[in-house]
């Protein structure tokens, strides 16, 4: 790697909710990639352990909509009503400064804007369940929400499952390990051509 990145590749990986992504970009930020963590900016309200400035930037929805008319923001949407998910403009400086490729744990609609805005620069993973059951039975296991926030959350996976083609890669999450083999080495083949 060049001793200084002017502006590095950008990893992002998106995927319906229960999908496993959260867990492979963990897994890949293990890894010696010299990746760096884009830290997401929310208006929805913190949810039990989560860190402010670690799992997000936590702002409330008036900050958040200030932020929109700055254009402070590299790309964001309104996820849910009233609830907005975004990336600071201010991450990727941050984390080039840092001499890092950023890694996205962002929305479809968010990675598809990432990929047009950067299309050299960016992979697109899109990280995809084996079934649309079996997403719904790993939303029910995770036991982190109620019955409606369930059923939104399969209604929004059905769309954004027809988004999967225009990402570079689909990796279906059947088996965690044949799937984090497979990213690892899709990442690494990025970064390094």
């Amino acid at each position: 790697m060049s001793s200084k990145l002017n502006a590095g590749k950008l990893i992002v990986l998106s995927a319906p909710s229960g999908s496993g992504k959260t867990t492979l970009v963990q897994y890949l930020l293990k890894q010696d990639l010299a990746l760096g963590f884009s830290i997401s900016a929310t208006s929805r309200p913190m949810r039990g352990a989560e860190i402010e400035g670690v799992d997000y930037y936590f702002l409330s929805t008036e900050q958040f909509e200030n932020k929109i008319n700055e254009q402070a923001f590299l790309e964001y949407e309104q996820v849910y009503r009233g609830v907005y998910y975004g990336t600071l403009n201010s991450e990727i400086t941050r984390l080039w400064e840092q001499e890092q490729h950023i890694l996205f744990d962002i929305d479809v609609q968010g990675g598809l804007t990432i990929k047009e805005k950067f299309p050299d620069q960016t992979l697109a993973l899109f990280i995809q369940p084996p079934s649309v059951e079996e997403l719904e039975a790993r939303l029910r296991k995770r036991a982190t929400d109620d019955e409606v926030k369930i059923q939104e959350r399969l209604h929004k996976a059905q769309t954004e499952l027809e988004y999967a083609t225009q990402f570079d890669q689909i990796i279906i999450n059947d088996d965690l390990e044949t799937a984090k083999k497979e990213i690892v080495q899709c990442v690494k083949h990025f970064i390094e051509s």
